[in-house]
């Protein structure tokens, strides 16, 4: 496959289906948006929120009242946070980024984990909220299918991965490799680790999210990935960041997978 095949730049939180429907809807409060999306994919339906804490408050307590207003929307799809597969928290600076992860890990608790990574980006924020939350949740194809959240061994304040409706969700994985090529080619091989623990593989990986620091070098991306030969997976999308949990991470990647 050419390098550039397969693969979706983003450069913003925009979400894309290739199949199916997609459905948006804005809610205006104060000065943020929330914005809530319903789309098909990989046989099911999905519904992702994203919004923005209110300013005026402490990061923590506005990112734990955006919670409630995403939980509302899901209700209004019959759905709740129970429901959630992917979290991530966004940050305007890395402080804001700590205290709306920490809100983060007490309302995602129990049987709500979900698979979590957390970034600092200045330009996600279209308001002057300091915190914010992009969130995916599944409709099952059973309505009695179970959740099964996987730790990290030792465990972590966030998952390893969440097993759900014959899917797989993994948390972002990083690396502190001294470049971003060797960052990108550590990260997949911890993957690989991580896919044969779930009793998966690669060819059952249906999207690859690698989320950049801002002015990262794709086309150097591509090529990593090529020399690893992942580039046999259906989705691989780009986002741009400013920084990371770890202040020497330069790159991000969740996976999204079939249970085998």
């Amino acid at each position: 496959m050419n390098p550039a095949e397969g693969l979706k730049p983003s450069y913003d939180r925009s979400v894309e289906s290739k199949i199916g429907f997609v459905s948006v809807a804005e809610l205006q409060y104060v000065t943020a948006t929330m914005e809530t999306k319903i789309f098909s994919w990989l046989g099911r339906e999905f519904v992702e929120i994203s919004g923005e804490a209110q300013a005026g408050a402490s990061v923590e307590s506005a990112t734990a009242e955006l919670f409630g207003r995403f939980e509302a929307a899901l209700k209004t799809n019959d759905l709740s946070l129970e429901n959630t597969v992917r979290i991530r928290v966004f940050g305007r600076d890395r402080q804001a980024r700590t205290d709306a992860t920490l809100a983060r890990s007490k309302i995602l608790s129990g049987s709500r984990r979900a698979a979590s990574s957390s970034f600092i980006s200045q330009e996600w924020f279209d308001s002057s909220g300091s915190g914010g939350l992009e969130l995916l949740a599944l409709r099952p194809l059973s309505p009695t299918a179970q959740r099964k959240p996987v730790d990290f061994e030792p465990a972590r304040n966030y998952l390893c991965y969440l097993e759900y409706d014959a899917l797989l969700f993994f948390s972002g994985f990083t690396s502190e490799a001294a470049t971003l090529e060797q960052q990108v080619k550590d990260v997949l091989g911890t993957l690989d680790n991580t896919f044969a623990r779930a009793n998966t593989d690669w060819a059952k990986v249906k999207k690859l999210s690698l989320l950049l620091q801002r002015g990262s070098d794709i086309d150097a991306v591509k090529q990593a990935l090529a020399a690893a030969n992942r580039l046999s997976v259906p989705e691989i999308e780009f986002t741009f960041v400013d920084g990371f949990a770890g202040e020497k991470y330069l790159v991000e990647i969740e996976a999204t997978a079939l249970c085998p």
